[in-house]
This record gives structure tokens, C-alpha cells and sequence, in this order.
């Protein structure tokens, strides 16, 4: 009899539509039964695991059924909820990044602090409708492919002898990081109650992916990273990129198409797919867009997307950057939301010294301080957008042409803040992590190295490197704030507002609230490009 091993998580949901995603034991009909309407789907099979998503029209509470066997909701649990878009859009958004999968003992709350994903989860199914969000955007680092807990190391050292035992290796392993992720209890209905839309960073595959074209160098000299990437961007596409899409989207995908018309295993079809994707990131997107209502949702890939050609590094590929510039001038759109998973505007020192690295690295000062340079920029993660100082200036000079508000959601840097472009509607709002806390030591040494010694010596790097000065001027308005944290983009407040909360145990508290000033409802805020210093 098929179980249901992940899921069922609510996926992309529009005014009219749903889609659920499942993982199951063996091959089976998938049932979504809402409001007495059934709606059907069959497994497709890769790697000997068999996923299903299932679109449904309206929404209400569901079941989940496995052949003729209801597997969903659990027994005395809350029923799961699809709640379809709002014609206006979505009134909150929540986004946050940067979540470790450890259990929720005493112990690991010490060392990994609360979840507040988890705690989030627990309190949601107390309170009313009105208060839950209309959707979550995680932002990357969902799973830490480079740091399992002990129990996914004990798992890989059960089945294997060969590659590094403290690292993922294969699509085995990646799926079991996914399951260990997400199927908490409190995590799990969440999940299947909140529509989801995600993005992945580095960890999602390893630490530094895709920072330099010597990075890329040097892991395809390692024996088992091609296993190792084709199995993790085979994964992602699964877990977390099959259900970006909408019906319309995947019912044109020809992987997908390929993979449900299989009547074997898709594991050939996938891998080749993934291999490709990653050899040549331009023949594929994982970016999206999406309209809510009047807010316009972008979800950028930073990672895969990235073109490292030394003295022409980009954060995104000519062909991204053309499907970017296209969504952005298209019409119909009030605001846009971008989800980027490393922040575009950093504290300002740390912003000149990343692109004064960038510069060194690239032989601005000679051969040899640009390797160490190179050495300096993986060690310390010196990769955000202010690394490719190119991708940053166009993407400045593009948001401040489009005479509409911005917000862009990122987080990666373990702090959250808010930035503010001035004389412009652009913000900058992080949120990270949501379990995975820096120490108080790297806490104090971000405070002094990103918000002290940065800014004073930053911009004098920066000149000495002869960097242009930035297209606008910026500045971090509220923050840093260190702990655990999800946020919430409240868009039906007039001005928009964002909330920070976080958590003690099950117990969700805020942290603050910031008011968007230049983000009010429907107007359409403009304002003045202006070159100068940060």
C-alpha cells in the first residue's frame, strides 16, 4: 500500500487554481478531493522515487488520497486549506531563507536556536484566516547540502565508503535531505497550507557555488562533483522548481511531459537534464515571474544564472538579463517584489570592499594579489551582488527607470535589515536566517567588519581600485538584527509595511515593524537617478 513520504505541500496557487506536490512510496494514483471535487494525478519515477502534482480548480479543505487510501490530513490533526489569490493580490507575503534541518530538542535549540518556521507552523493552526499569510517565498538555503545533521550523516555512512562522508553526494541523499527538512509536523501542514514559491542559493548545493569561474575550475577537477551537481540540480527541479511553475507552464515542460509519459525509472532523463543545465546555465531559467494582483513577483536565480568569464563577470547571463529587463518594462505591473537570495544593497562598506575584491581578483593590482584575492573572496564569501559590479550598476540603472516601487527580498547573510535607495521607491529587505544563527562572536565581528571598520575604509579601497562611484546613494534605515526570523510583507497596508518576527519555543513574537513610506497601495512612486557614493 503507497504512503506518502513528503508532502502534501500547497504549490502555486492563482485565483482559480491550485497545485499540490507529493512524494510518494511506490507508483500510484494521486487524489486531491476539495469541496467534492477530485482531481487525479498518476507518479512519474526517477531514482526510484515517485512524485505526483496535482492541479485542482477552487479551494476549501482537502484530502489526500493514494489509490483508494486517504493518507491526508493526519488523524487528529487540523485540516490543510487551499485558499485561492485574491484578484487584488496577495496581503501578506512572508520570505525568509537559511534554515538548518536539526531536531527541536533542548539541545539543538541551544546550539541552532529556535525554528521559527516550525514555531510558525504551530501557533498558525490557533489563529483566524485573516491572520495567516497568503503565501511564503523561501529565498534559498531550504536544505544545507554541505552541513547534514547527524542524523544525515549516520544515513551516509551506513550506505556508502567512497566520496566526502560529511557532505550530500548522490540524489538518495539530497531526497532524504529534503524529507528530513519538511516533514516535522508543525513544518509539514504549514507546507501544505501556505503556497510556497522558492529559489535555491549555494548550500542548497555547496558551500560557494558558482562564486568565480576559479571556482568552477577547480570543483571539476574533484572525481564525484559532476555526480554530485547533476544530482543536486536533478533535486531541485523536483523538489523545489516543479512546483514554481503553473499548470500552464509544466503542461508545456518537456521534461516533465518526458518523465510522466515514462512507464520506467526518468532517472537518465533527469540527470541528462540537470547535467546540461548546469554546463550551460543559459540553455535553461530557473528564474520566474509571476502577477499578483498589481505586484508583479520576480524570482531571480543568483546562482546557476551567473556568467564568471574573467573581465566580464555578471550576475546574470545576457539571456537572463534580457528575460529580467523584459519583465520589468512589461506593462500591467503597480510594484515588483524581487527575490534574490544574496542581497543587492549590503552595508555600504562591505559593498565597496566586494567590488574593490572583485577588481583585485581580476588583475587590477597584478597576478599575484589577484589570486589571493581569488583565496580572500571564497573564504569570506565575497560573492553578493556588489562582486559582479557590472550586473550591479544595470540593475541600479534599470530599477530607478522603472518609476515604480521596489522591494527587494533576499537573505544569505545570516542578519536581517532593512536599506533604502534615497530619492528612489527602491528597498532592500533580508531576512536570514530562519534556523541557522551565527555565533555571538560572528555576530560582533559582522557588526564591526560590516557596519564599522567596512565603512571607513570601504570607499577609500574602493577609490584606490578606481571603481566608479555606485548610480545611486543608499543606506541601511533599521537593522542588523541577529536572530532566528521570518518576515512578512504586509501589501494591504497603506503605507506598505514589513514585520520581523521571531520565536521562543512555539511562541512567535515580533520584532519590529517598518514602514514603506514610498510603497502606498496603488501609487506609483518615482523618483531621481542621480550618480554618487555610498
Amino acid at each position: 500500500m503507497p504512503e506518502l513520504v513528503v508532502g502534501p505541500m500547497l504549490r502555486y496557487v492563482d485565483e482559480t487554481s491550485a497545485s499540490v506536490w507529493v512524494e510518494t512510496s511506490e507508483p500510484c494514483e494521486v487524489t486531491i478531493e476539495v469541496g467534492g471535487t477530485r482531481s487525479r494525478a498518476s507518479t512519474f519515477t526517477v531514482h526510484g522515487h515517485h512524485y505526483a502534482i496535482v492541479d485542482v480548480e477552487g479551494g476549501g479543505t482537502y484530502e489526500v488520497r493514494l489509490g483508494e487510501e486517504t493518507v491526508w490530513p493526519l488523524p487528529d490533526q487540523a485540516p490543510s486549506r487551499i485558499r485561492l489569490l485574491d484578484p487584488d493580490g496577495p496581503r501578506r507575503v512572508m520570505f525568509g531563507s537559511c534554515r538548518t534541518s536539526v531536531p527541536h530538542d533542548t539541545m539543538h535549540t541551544i546550539s541552532h536556536g529556535v525554528d521559527v518556521l516550525w514555531a510558525y507552523g504551530s501557533s498558525l493552526m490557533d489563529r483566524p484566516e485573516e491572520e495567516w499569510p497568503d503565501m511564503v517565498l523561501l529565498l534559498g538555503d531550504q536544505v544545507y547540502a554541505d552541513e547534514p545533521s547527524a542524523e544525515m550523516l549516520e544515513l551516509i555512512k551506513n550506505r556508502r565508503d567512497n566520496e566526502p562522508k560529511t557532505e550530500i553526494a548522490d540524489f538518495e541523499e539530497y531526497a532524504e535531505l529534503y524529507r528530513l527538512a519538511w516533514t516535522d509536523p508543525e513544518i509539514r501542514w504549514f507546507l501544505s497550507t501556505v503556497p510556497s514559491a522558492m529559489i535555491f542559493d549555494d548550500h542548497d548545493l555547496r558551500d560557494d557555488f558558482n562564486t568565480s569561474a576559479s571556482w568552477r575550475e577547480q570543483m571539476e577537477k574533484v572525481e564525484w562533483w559532476p555526480r554530485r551537481v547533476t544530482s543536486g540540480l536533478g533535486a531541485y527541479w523536483i523538489y523545489q522548481h516543479l512546483g514554481n511553475m503553473s499548470p500552464q507552464e509544466r503542461s508545456s515542460d518537456e521534461l516533465l511531459g518526458k518523465l510522466c509519459a515514462m512507464e520506467g525509472d526518468g532517472a537518465e532523463a533527469l540527470d541528462t537534464f540537470a547535467k546540461h543545465a548546469y554546463d550551460v546555465p543559459a540553455d535553461n531559467r530557473w528564474s520566474y515571474s509571476r502577477d499578483l494582483g498589481g505586484t508583479r513577483l520576480l524570482m531571480l536565480d543568483s546562482r546557476s544564472a551567473r556568467q564568471l568569464t574573467p573581465g566580464d563577470r555578471r550576475m546574470l547571463d545576457p539571456v537572463e538579463w534580457e528575460w529580467l529587463t523584459g519583465e520589468l518594462r512589461k506593462e500591467g505591473a503597480e510594484r515588483f517584489v524581487i527575490g534574490t537570495s544574496v542581497p543587492f544593497l549590503l552595508p555600504s562598506g562591505i559593498h565597496h570592499i566586494e567590488s574593490w575584491n572583485e577588481a583585485l581578483a581580476q588583475g587590477a593590482w597584478g597576478r599575484r594579489t589577484a589570486h589571493w584575492s581569488e583565496k580572500i573572496r571564497q573564504a569570506v564569501d565575497l560573492e553578493h551582488w556588489a562582486a559582479f559590479r557590472r550586473s550591479f550598476e544595470d540593475l541600479s540603472t534599470l530599477l530607478a527607470g522603472v518609476g515604480k516601487p521596489v522591494m527587494l527580498l533576499s537573505g544569505d547573510v545570516h542578519y536581517s535589515y532593512v536599506a533604502k535607495a534615497d530619492d528612489l521607491p527602491i528597498y532592500q529587505l533580508v531576512c536570514s536566517p530562519i534556523r541557522n544563527p551565527l555565533s555571538r562572536t560572528l555576530r560582533l565581528a559582522n557588526i564591526i567588519a560590516q557596519f564599522g571598520v567596512a565603512t571607513l575604509i570601504g570607499r577609500s579601497l574602493s577609490r584606490m581600485a578606481k571603481i566608479p562611484k555606485p548610480p545611486f546613494k543608499w543606506r541601511i534605515t533599521n537593522g542588523p538584527w541577529f536572530s532566528n526570523a521570518v518576515a512578512t510583507l504586509c501589501l494591504d497596508n497603506s503605507p506598505v509595511s514589513v514585520r520581523w518576527d521571531t520565536a521562543a519555543g512555539t511562541n512567535v513574537s515580533e520584532i519590529t515593524t517598518v514602514e514603506l513610506e514610498e510603497v502606498s497601495g496603488r501609487n506609483q512612486a518615482t523618483g531621481t537617478l542621480q550618480r554618487g557614493g555610498v
